[in-house]
This record gives structure tokens, C-alpha cells and sequence, in this order.
């Protein structure tokens, strides 16, 4: 059965994006067999992995409120062991016509419980708000992954989030779990990033990854062309902590290969 983890924060900017895309094109180059759910109106995630929203007909919104099966939409992308289910703008219409559906908090996991079983990993990139879309992701997930930047006001909000979190652990996803604190944006020459990295670690301690992200102009790049910075740039340092992120969480899941 397939881990599903959310990347989720309701600040925007801090990586939730290249965060899904490049974690899940990572654990496929591990061969983990992932899915990517773009749950993002924005549609990022579908078009950094090359494919034009604008051409999408079907996506995890007609899945959501119409019942579409969502085996007819998954979609490949250039990476061996990663598909994708997109999105696209209409998915800021789904909070509005979902209000009044019976369940509608679950709306989500019941389309991903149909599919999960084929993965080892489902990764889903969520909004930047703490609306129902993201209500739904973290209800649907087995575990939640929340991206952090190294800058002024990094913790601003994450209280909030994790108040979240806590409710949806109390009402509607008791297994809930933090995946880990990811921070992101990293740049070594600014003593203000070091001290993002000591305030997190002080407050998080064992829920902060080992792996920081750092800020890299190839993981800016990448998604103009269509790709994961894996098979953009597969030896800068983006790719290097995307594969040592996706690494230290399978073999915190107990699922890394032998070789």
C-alpha cells in the first residue's frame, strides 16, 4: 500500500511546489513506483512536469466533485516511475460546489484510495491556503511534509498550520502523522539562513529533515522546461538534496532498496 504524504503550507513561496515535483521525480529515479497529485489550482506542478494545463480536459477536480474515475487521467511524464494527476484552474471552483456534498472533507481519499495500491509513494501538492482543498489533502494523507524557507518570518503562520493539523488529527484523520519539517531556500553565505536553520532545529528538533534545500537557480529553471531538476540538471545541487531527501524518507518509511 502507497505512503501518501501532503506538502503543505498555507504561506506561499516556500517551496510546496519544487517540493512535490522534485521529491516525487526523486523517489522514482530510487525506483519507488510515485504518483503526484497537483492539487494547486496554479497547476504548477502538472506544467513542471510537462504538461499544458491549459490542454488538460480532466483533473483531480472532475475527480473530486463529478466522480470521474481517476484512473482515466493519470498521466506519464519524462521520469520512469512517476505519473501524474493534474490540475487545472478549475479546481478554485471545487471549495464552492463541494460545500454542501455530504463528506466532503473525504472527497479526495476516496479517489486516491482507488489508486494507491499501485504505488509505494503518492505525493500531493496543495494550495497555499487552509480551504478544503487542503482540508481534503491532509485527510486523505497518510502524512504531511511542511516546507519551511530559510528567511525572515519563517515561522510566521506554522502555527496555524499545525493547529490544523491538530484538528484534522482530532476530527477526521487520527493516523495523521508529520512526515518532517523541510527547510528550503537555503543559502550557506547569509547568516540570517543559519539562524532560520537554529530556531527551527531549537523549536522542531526530531521533526526537522537532515536534508535542507537549497536556493539553486537550476531548481528555478527547471519547470520553464517541462522538467524535474533531475533530468534538468542531475548533478547540481538541487538534485543532489532532492535525492537525499527522497532517500532519508524511505529509509524513515522502511522502504529504501538493497542493491
Amino acid at each position: 500500500m502507497g505512503k501518501v504524504i501532503a506538502i503543505a503550507n498555507q504561506k506561499g513561496g516556500v517551496g510546496k511546489t519544487t517540493t512535490a515535483m522534485n521529491l516525487a521525480a526523486s523517489l522514482a529515479v530510487l525506483e519507488f513506483k510515485t504518483l503526484v497529485i497537483d492539487a494547486d489550482p496554479q497547476a504548477n506542478t502538472t506544467s513542471g512536469l510537462g504538461h499544458d494545463p491549459k490542454e488538460i480536459d480532466t483533473s483531480i477536480y472532475e475527480c473530486m466533485v463529478d466522480g470521474i474515475d481517476i484512473h482515466t487521467i493519470i498521466l506519464k511524464t519524462e521520469i520512469e516511475n512517476l505519473e501524474l494527476v493534474p490540475s487545472h484552474i478549475d479546481l478554485v471552483g471545487a471549495e464552492v460546489e463541494m460545500i454542501n456534498l455530504e463528506n466532503r472533507e473525504e472527497k479526495m481519499k476516496s479517489v486516491i484510495h482507488l489508486v494507491k495500491d499501485k504505488y509505494d509513494f503518492v505525493i500531493i501538492d496543495c494550495s497555499p491556503s487552509l480551504g478544503l482543498i487542503t482540508i481534503n489533502a491532509l485527510t486523505a494523507a497518510n502524512s504531511v511534509i511542511i516546507p519551511v524557507q530559510c528567511e525572515y518570518f519563517a515561522l510566521e503562520g506554522l502555527g496555524k498550520l499545525l493547529n490544523t493539523i491538530k484538528i484534522i488529527q482530532t476530527r477526521l484523520n487520527p493516523d495523521l502523522e508529520i512526515e518532517g519539517i523541510l527547510l528550503t531556500m537555503y543559502d550557506v553565505r547569509l547568516r540570517l539562513s543559519n539562524q532560520v536553520v537554529e530556531e527551527v532545529r531549537m523549536h522542531f528538533k526530531n521533526l526537522v529533515f537532515d536534508t535542507i534545500i537549497p536556493r539553486n537557480v537550476r531548481l528555478s529553471e527547471s519547470p520553464s522546461f517541462g522538467l524535474p531538476v533531475i533530468a534538468f540538471d542531475a548533478e547540481g545541487k538541487g538534485a543532489v538534496a532532492y535525492l537525499n531527501l527522497a532517500h532519508e524518507i524511505a529509509v524513515k518509511n522502511g522502504k529504501e532498496k538493497v542493491n
